[in-house]
C-alpha cells in the first residue's frame, strides 16, 4: 500500500470510537508544515470532481456516522478527514494514494477532526444518552 501510514483497514479493527480516535490523532498543529504559502493547490483540489467522488463514497461507507462509529452519527457538518496529511508534493504529483483512495479517508466532525490535529481527547464528541422515563427530577415551583 503506497507511502500510507495508517489506513481505514487498520483503524477498522479498533472497534470503539475512543480507539479509533488514539490510533488517528496527530501531535502537531493544524497547517504547520503542511501548506502555507502553496494553499492554493489544497483549494483547488478540493473543487475537482476526483475529490468529491472520493469524499461521496467515504460517506456512504462511514454512514455518516463520526470515525465511521454507528453510535457518532453526525448531525451538522460532515468532514472528510486524510488520515495521513496531505502535503503539497501529494498535490504537484498527484499522489492518489494520499488524495483520494478511500484507505486514507473518514468521516469526521469538526471537533473530532480538531482533537486529532491537536491529538486532544477532551475535543471529542460525547456520546448521546438514551432517555428513559423518570431519568429527571420535576422542576420544583
Amino acid at each position: 500500500m503506497s507511502d500510507i501510514e495508517r489506513s481505514y483497514t487498520e483503524m477498522a479493527k479498533r472497534e470503539t470510537h475512543l480507539a479509533r480516535f488514539r490510533y488517528l490523532k496527530l501531535t502537531g498543529q493544524v497547517g504547520i508544515d503542511t501548506f502555507g504559502w502553496e494553499r492554493f493547490l489544497n483549494q483547488e483540489f478540493y473543487k475537482s470532481r476526483e475529490w468529491k467522488n472520493a469524499r461521496d463514497l467515504a460517506l456512504i461507507r462511514d454512514h455518516g456516522c463520526d470515525l465511521g462509529v454507528r453510535d457518532y452519527p453526525i448531525v451538522d457538518k460532515v468532514f472528510v478527514h486524510h488520515m495521513n496529511p496531505l502535503k503539497p508534493e501529494d498535490l504537484q504529483l498527484r499522489n492518489w494514494a494520499r488524495l483520494i483512495d478511500p484507505e486514507n479517508l473518514i468521516c469526521v466532525t469538526q471537533r473530532t477532526h480538531n482533537a486529532i490535529h491537536f491529538g486532544d481527547e477532551s475535543l471529542l464528541p460525547q456520546p448521546l444518552i438514551e432517555r428513559r422515563p423518570g431519568d429527571h427530577v420535576a422542576w420544583k415551583e
